[in-house]
Order: C-alpha cells, then structure tokens, then sequence
C-alpha cells in the first residue's frame, strides 16, 4: 500500500552521469516500492552549494512572513495527502503523521510572526562614568555562506520544518539532505514552498547516500553552518570533521518518566502509554526509561500493562490504528534483541516483543536493571522498560546515569521534589506532569552531554543560530 508519487516530487539538482542513479524507497510495512528518488552524487552537492551561495536573498520581512504563512495554509489544505506520503514511506500511522502535519503548520505559521519582530538591541553608553552620549545598536544579518542541513526519518516533516522555516525567516540559503530513508516528504515541502513564493536558490533538496555525499555538506568552502538531528555516533563524525565553522547538533535521547510515590498513577500511566508509543517510540524525546518509586511500582506496571493491551497496532494506512511500523525490520530486530538481553539480565517481559518485519509490538519490561542495555543506550521504538527506585536521590541518580540529557517527565505533586528535580537533573528540559517530549515550537528545545552541544532548536532560537550580529554605534546618546 502506498500513495503515488508525482514526479514534481522528485526533484533534486543532478549533474553529469548521475541521472541515471536512484533510490528505491520502500514502504515499511508491505516492503513495496512507494517511491524513487535520484542518487545525487558529489558534483551535484558542489553545483547545489554553489548555486545557494550566488543567490543574495533580499526579502523583505513582509515578504518572508508571507511565504512563511502561505507555506502553513498549503500544508493545512493539502494535510491527508501529506499525511498519507508520511505513512507511506516511514510506516508511521496516519493518526500520527496527521498530527505532524498540524505541527509543521505550527513551525510556519510561528516563524511567519517572529520574522516580523525587530532583532535588533539598544544600550546607552552613559551608564557609567567612563561612558560616553552615544548608543550602540545591534542588528542580525543573514549568514554569508550557505546552511547546510541534514535530518533523520522518524519526522520527515517537521524535522525539516524545524530548518528550513528559521533558515527564511532569517533571509539564509539552505541544503537539505533528507534521511535516505524519508526523502518523499522533503521534496514535497521543497514543491510547496516554491509554489508559497520562496526562491528555489533559498532551498534546495539533495537525495543521495550519506557515505557518498556528507563529507561535501560538512566540509565544502561554501558552508557556513550545518544543523543535524540524528544519532550520537553521526553527531560526533560531523563535530569531528566539519573544521571552522558552527554547527547545531541535537542528538538522541535516553529520556525519563520519573514516577514517585504521590503520583497520580491514572495519569502518570497515560503519560507512560503516549510518551512510549507514539511515533512508534521513535522520537528523540519520547519516554525511554520509566524510573518508578517502588512503593507504587506494582500498580504502576498493572496499569501500565492494562493500557498497552488497548493499543492498536498494525497497517498505518488503517486510520483507526494507534501504532504503526518502526523504519525498517532491522530496527525492529534491534528493539526485540534490547527486550531480549534486559531479560537475561533479570527484567521481567510482562507484554508484547512480538515481531513480523517491521512491526513490532508495544512492550512492557518490568523490574529493568538501569545499566543494562536497554536503558543505558537509546532504544529507538515502542519499548516500555520499568527500573524500580527507592528514593528521590536514587530517581534522580538513575536518571543521571547515562550518557544522554535531553529531556524529563516528573510526576509528583511535591514542591520539594520538583525543586530537587529542576535543579539535580542533567537535561535540557524538565516537564512536570507531563512527557519529556512536550514543548511548543517557539521554545527552546535540546540537550546536554551526548544529547547535543547545548545550542537550542525551536524557531527563536534557530534564528539566532542562523544568522551574524553586527553592532554600530551612534553619537547621540
């Protein structure tokens, strides 16, 4: 099952001897064909960068916001076929890649009003006595060379969203190398945001094989900055080798529900049970670990379990499934190996980690060690892993224990701990009574240690990445 995929979908910059090269993308749950796209080799990255550093865009700021909304009302009237290009090529279900769609119109129609907002500052140079009556002024300005961005699969919308709207709202030029795997989506916003108005040199998409083409994104003279969501492993390659110039890193995430004693279990189970299974558990900010308080530990798990057997999951295009695939069936196999290791190391299967291709089932692992290795690294997919705490100290040293620090969900209604929790935990976010994952798209979002470099996403503070402040003075004070 698939939806067709018009050629205008397809468009990429190809040079000399590489129109013959191309990608098959398939569909992850009936593994068919739902797309093909070029395989662009290095000369077309060179010409796709050339062509973007060239181009000086001059819009206005009324411009930009223009573009920028009527980009956000095409995605709203086009949001099934949007939608159903998502599922096809990514297996997510429709219920979930209908949200998406909703929260890229969110990421447009944002930047559509920041863009109009003056960025610039005043400071009076009389404030001490060495002063003078002059005032200095700042204003941002478009980044001389060319961004170059690279996303993953698992929100082949927004993720892109969450660059390319910043990128024009900031009068920059972009490259986009989508995920090898959701190429479809990107090209399909690339068509929609030429048909807003935007310049076709302010954004452009290259399809092609990240081991042939990356080291061209991150090192070629014409890039000035490169923005990465994706794994810690890729995350650490592009640091390493990008040489003299800024990148924005938001990497993985190994992110936490912590549960204590005074929870409400009705909710905190609901958090659980959306935080795990939504996307299909593919999410950097989706609830990866459950750091239950052990005196309620029992009856949370019994919930728990109650819920995840209510999930429906199976054929994305189904409207009324919960849950569709993960990417592909070797990912698949990665969530039920982690599932399988927790339990030789102690933990306790209490429901699902079955799989057939790429569908695997929602699951639940109770009594988890914290430092085996379903809980230590990211398990990308719909795994539910319950560690046992005794105390707040022990909650917040095992949440601490891994490498990542992206984001929390706490629930408890004591001050006291939410103090304790907002200053000790070593995240980007902190969310009480709620998904670690919860954010909107103005706020700034991402993480700490192997979860990122520090530097946000989320529209504010992505302008502010992608652009140069220069500051002049003024003899009037």
């Amino acid at each position: 099952m698939g939806v067709p995929i018009r050629k205008e979908h397809m468009r990429v910059a190809t040079g000399p001897g590489t129109s013959d090269r191309h990608i098959d993308i398939f569909n992850p749950y009936t593994n068919e064909i739902c797309g093909t796209v070029p395989k662009a080799g290095i000369a077309d990255v060179e010409k796709a960068l050339r062509v973007a550093k060239a181009f000086r865009a001059e819009l206005s700021r009324s411009q930009r916001s223009e573009i920028l909304r009527k980009t956000a009302d095409l995605l709203v009237s086009r949001k099934q076929e949007i939608a159903e290009l998502i599922t096809a090529e990514s297996g997510l279900c429709l219920k979930d890649t209908i949200y998406e769609v909703g929260r890229a119109y969110d990421v447009f129609f944002l930047s559509s009003t920041a863009v109009i907002k003056d960025d610039g500052e005043i400071f009076s140079c009389d404030i001490t006595p060495h002063g003078k009556k002059r005032k200095i002024f700042t204003q941002r300005e478009p980044l001389q060379g060319v961004i170059t961005a690279i996303t993953p699969f698992n929100h082949p919308l927004n993720q892109v969203a969450h660059k390319v709207a910043p990128s024009i709202a900031t009068n920059n030029r972009m490259v986009l190398k989508p995920s090898e795997k959701t190429p479809l989506t990107a090209l399909l916003l690339a068509d929609i945001l030429y048909e807003a108005g935007l310049p076709k040199e302010m954004f452009q998409v290259v399809t092609g094989d990240p081991r042939e083409i990356a080291d061209t994104l991150l090192t070629d003279p014409d890039v000035d900055l490169i923005t990465f969501t994706g794994g810690v492993k890729v995350g650490k390659y592009i640091a390493e080798h990008m040489g003299y110039r800024r990148a924005v890193l938001e990497l993985g995430g190994n992110d936490p529900l912590i549960v204590m004693e005074d929870a409400n279990l009705e909710e905190a189970t609901n958090l659980a049970v959306y935080g795990s299974y939504k996307n299909s558990g593919q999410r950097c900010t989706a609830v990866k670990r459950m750091i239950v308080h052990e005196a309620v530990a029992d009856r949370f798990a019994a919930l728990l379990v109650e819920k995840t057997r209510k999930v429906r999951f199976g054929d994305p295009m189904d409207p009324t499934v919960d849950m569709g695939t993960v990417i592909d069936e070797e990912a698949a196999r990665y969530c039920e190996d982690m599932v399988n290791d927790a339990v030789r190391a102690g933990a306790r299967l209490l429901h699902g980690n079955q799989r057939e291709g790429a569908l695997y089932a929602p699951t639940v692992v109770d009594h988890v060690p914290y430092d085996c290795k379903l809980v230590k690294w990211e398990t990308f997919g719909p795994v539910s892993p319950i560690i046992r705490c005794k105390d707040i100290a022990d909650a917040i040293r095992i949440s601490n224990s891994t490498s990542y620090g992206l984001s929390s969900g706490i629930c408890t209604n004591r001050f006291d701990y939410i103090q304790r929790f907002i200053n000790e935990l070593v995240v980007g976010t902190v969310n009480v009574r709620e998904v670690p994952g919860y954010r909107i798209e103005m706020s700034p979002f991402g993480g700490i240690k192997d979860s990122g470099l520090g530097y946000k996403e989320g529209v504010i503070e992505a302008m502010k990445a992608f652009t140069n402040v220069k500051t002049f003075s003024l003899p009037w004070g």
